[in-house]
């Protein structure tokens, strides 16, 4: 292995220890990563929740291609070009009624923080700028940014960084007893009782907005119970309280809808996206607002920035060619349908793990299951760790790991064929590591 690693500081990364065993990916196609010794592994976590429509597809790279030859960039600040008005009609078309309107971003991390700004600008646009509190929700991810972080509930994500935003979190739904269930778990007792508790100690007039993930993803795939979304739609209408529903992970198919709003059909106020977009080919985040938002920032003098919001490469031209094609790659091959066809099939496969070697829980909706481990006497995430490893280098499989999690999440145009192989390998390897 030639490649040096120390120059590069990686992400989420024991980087040592990478250094020590790198794990290097030189190629990919359809389901498919290739890795340096030539290896064709199963890309079971499309990429990280995002390559949606597999690797390298021809028509996104043609169309990425040929957006760069006529136009490479063009700002989005005071001038316009038609990919991206093109992009944001499509998209509309797709999200559920009365989101008509889509604010471009470049990751997930960006469309939260951008959610959380349009969030507290609508609340003050619309004199109730008191409203500035915000809650998110124990084990929640909700990317990098400081607004991502502040909300978010993964503590090692916030405990070098403060808190920069007043927030509360409401408590995780993940409920030992429902252990192994399949799809939504039963609910919970009292499930939502903590935002009461919230709005009783700082008066909704505070609050101004919740952001949970419909499914949390990050931290475990955690399926919300039954009801449980509704409920908080209920509670937050009830208490003039904006609902956000970061979808960065569960948008544009991954449980067999284009977004889980549509699956759960519960109506947030603001949908957070990005990842599949483009099925991770060039970075762009999408933040969908309801009419009513959109229409009070509109208020104002016509010749008035009506947000003071944006990046650079807000709806790049050719980050916009891609999710073009790869919206027509979702429509044209009916990947969201056969993400649902397909969900039994996983379901069944995943289950099937239940009694392998120190399986603690076996978790899933749609395209994304949680296999859960008992811990290590050598420490949390050790032995999910080794299992990694050992379906990297031994099993020819790509898997996630996040704590004592094995998370999956595979390409939608997998066939029944590649997912059963996946968990016949990932059963290997568990019990091979006990």
């Amino acid at each position: 292995m030639n490649t040096k690693t120390s120059a590069f500081w990686m992400p989420f990364t024991a980087n040592r220890k990478f250094a020590s065993q790198p794990k290097m990916i030189e190629g990919g196609e359809g389901m498919y990563y290739t890795t340096e010794d030539g290896r064709q592994i199963i890309d079971g976590t499309a990429g990280l929740w995002c390559c949606n429509a597999g690797h390298s597809r021809p028509e996104i790279v043609e169309a990425v291609s040929s957006q760069i030859k006529i136009l490479d960039y063009a700002p989005s600040f005071q001038l316009g070009h038609p990919k991206a008005f093109e992009l944001a009609e499509r998209l509309v078309a797709l999200s559920p009624a009365t989101l008509d309107h889509v604010f471009f971003t470049n990751s997930g991390s960006e469309s939260v923080d951008t959610a959380l700004k349009i969030a507290l600008a609508y609340q003050q646009i619309r004199g109730k700028g008191q409203k500035q509190r915000l809650i998110g929700r124990e084990k929640g991810y909700h990317g990098t940014g400081f607004g991502g972080i502040s909300v978010g509930g993964l503590g090692n994500n916030k405990r070098f960084f403060g808190t920069a935003l007043p927030t509360d979190h409401l408590p995780h739904t993940l409920n030992p007893e429902n252990a192994f269930s399949r799809g939504l778990p039963e609910a919970n007792k009292n499930q939502l009782a903590e935002l009461e508790a919230i709005v009783a100690l700082h008066d909704a007039s505070t609050i101004a907005a919740v952001i949970v993930e419909p499914v949390v993803g990050s931290a475990g795939v955690i399926v919300p119970p039954q009801g449980y979304l509704k409920k908080l739609r209920a509670l937050c209408t009830a208490h003039d309280i904006l609902l956000i529903f970061d979808e960065v992970i569960t948008a544009f198919g991954r449980i067999g809808s284009a977004f889980a709003a549509q699956e759960f059909e519960v109506l947030p106020d603001i949908i957070t996206t990005a990842k599949a977009l483009t099925s991770g080919v060039i970075p762009m985040g999408a933040v969908f607002v309801s009419n009513e938002i959109h229409e009070t920032f509109m208020k104002g003098p016509e010749n008035a920035i009506e947000l003071f919001h944006g990046y650079t490469y807000s709806g790049h031209p050719v980050a916009a060619a891609a999710a073009l094609a790869c919206l027509d790659i979702y429509e044209k091959e009916k990947l969201f349908k056969h993400s649902k066809a397909i969900s039994s099939h996983f379901e069944d496969a995943a289950h099937g793990l239940a009694n392998c070697a120190n399986v603690k829980d076996v978790r899933n909706y749609g395209l994304m299951a949680a296999i859960e481990l008992n811990s290590s006497p050598s420490g949390v995430g050790t032995r999910a760790f080794e299992v990694f490893n050992k379906c990297f280098f031994e099993k020819d499989i790509l898997v996630r790991v996040t704590g004592d999690v094995i998370a999956l999440s595979p390409p939608l145009i997998a066939s029944e064929q590649e997912i059963t192989r996946l968990f016949s390998q990932l059963a290997e390897a568990i019990n091979e590591t006990a």
